[in-house]
């Protein structure tokens, strides 16, 4: 019991550190609505939110609204998004998404988990992200860096985005699921890399499981 009362306050103690260190926290993606946001984010996949806000600018000049997406010719619309990478699947994906919204929603981006998820190219992920930060609906986003850092920092013990999220949601207020995502995607970009987490400047250093390891 001490022991796992003691891994809680672990948790905890990183959890507010990270909330200090990190407050007022915002997604990188640019972003003026919800069906921006979703687009956005379909589009971030596997390439950087700096790439996707320079594609987004021309983008959304060209198709402000799902309507106009929807219409898009796919080739055309391949070209645009060229530089994110996996461009021929996302066109086909966004095409896909403007056209359901268009056809079944009356061009509005749904608020449910269940219904985000029923459009081509979105996931668990892509869903939380919209609910959390279009709509203020709490959500927790699991992409690489949350699934990394929240792994290594011993706030999550999973193998698969699933089972992270189910932990993080487990273990964080529901109230602060969206600021928890931002908190844990900023350490993952500024601290805690892939290749080569700086551990020795690292402010959660004395609390990390993976770090002490890495000192043993």
């Amino acid at each position: 019991m001490g022991e796992r009362q003691g891994n809680m306050d672990n948790r905890q103690a990183i959890l507010q550190r990270m909330s200090e260190v990190y407050a007022g926290a915002k997604p990188a993606l640019h972003f003026r609505s919800p069906y921006e946001l979703l687009v956005a984010t379909i589009l971030s996949a596997q390439c950087t939110d700096k790439r996707v806000n320079q594609v987004t600018e021309g983008l959304f000049a060209h198709y402000p609204t799902p309507q106009a997406l929807a219409a898009a010719d796919l080739d055309a619309l391949a070209e645009e998004i060229h530089s994110c990478g996996c461009y021929a699947m996302k066109a086909k994906n966004l095409l896909g998404t403007a056209k359901k919204l268009v056809e079944e929603f009356g061009g509005q981006v749904p608020r449910t988990m269940e219904e985000l998820t029923t459009l081509p190219g979105v996931g668990r992920k892509t869903a939380n992200v919209v609910l959390s930060n279009a709509f203020g609906i709490p959500g927790l986003a699991v992409d690489t860096h949350v699934f990394r850092v929240s792994n290594r920092l011993g706030l999550a013990q999973a193998k698969n985005v699933e089972k992270t999220e189910e932990q993080l949601c487990a273990l964080i207020p529901r109230e602060r699921w969206g600021e928890a995502h931002h908190w844990l995607i900023y350490h993952g970009r500024q601290v805690c890399s892939a290749r080569k987490p700086a551990c020795k400047s690292c402010f959660l250093r004395d609390l990390c499981p993976s770090a002490k390891e890495e000192d043993q």
